[in-house]
C-alpha cells in the first residue's frame, strides 16, 4: 500500500525529478488536464475532488514515509491546484500556458490564506489545501486575464 500512495503522492513519480519537482508536478497536471478537460464539469469536477482526497491520503502517508513534513517530492498537491486553475478553462490555445504560469507564481507566492495554510495546517490536508487556494487564486486570474484581452 506504501507504494500506492507513494505512487499518488509523486504525481506517477514525477517528484523524483531532480530541479524543480512542484514544477514537474504542474506540468504533469496540465497534461492530466488535456484529458480530463474533455469531460462535462460536473465529471471534471468530480474527478478533481476525488484527486484531491487521493492527495490528501497520500500526501500524508509519505509524509510518514520519508519522515518529513511537506517534502519536496509530493506533488499531487500542484497537480490538483493545476487543475483547479484550468477548471473551465477559457477556448484560447494559450489558455493553459498561461494557467500554467500564473499558478506557479500563486504557488511560489503563496497570498493568504495560502501561507497561513502552509505554515499551520500539517499532514495531508496542509500539504494539499496551500496549493488548492493557489489554485483558485489562478484560477481567478486567468479568467480575469481572458475577459479584460476580450474586452480589448
Amino acid at each position: 500500500m506504501d507504494r500506492v500512495l507513494m505512487f499518488i503522492a509523486t504525481g506517477a513519480g514525477s517528484g523524483y525529478l531532480p530541479v524543480a519537482p512542484g514544477t514537474w508536478g504542474s506540468a504533469v497536471g496540465v497534461l492530466l488536464w488535456l484529458g480530463l478537460s474533455r469531460l462535462e464539469a460536473i465529471s471534471y469536477l468530480v474527478a478533481v475532488a476525488v484527486l484531491f482526497v487521493l492527495g490528501v491520503f497520500g500526501a500524508g502517508a509519505a509524509e510518514k514515509i520519508v519522515d518529513r513534513p511537506d517534502p519536496s517530492i509530493v506533488v499531487i498537491d500542484e497537480i490538483v491546484g493545476q487543475l483547479i486553475t484550468l477548471c473551465f478553462a477559457p477556448p484560447h490555445p494559450a489558455a493553459p500556458v498561461a494557467g500554467f504560469l500564473l499558478f506557479r507564481l500563486f504557488d511560489i507566492l503563496k497570498p493568504f490564506p495560502a501561507g497561513w495554510i502552509d505554515r499551520h495546517l500539517h499532514g495531508g490536508l496542509g500539504v494539499m489545501l496551500d496549493d488548492v487556494v493557489a489554485g483558485f487564486y489562478a484560477l481567478l486570474a486567468l479568467h480575469l486575464g481572458y475577459w479584460l484581452l476580450k474586452m480589448l
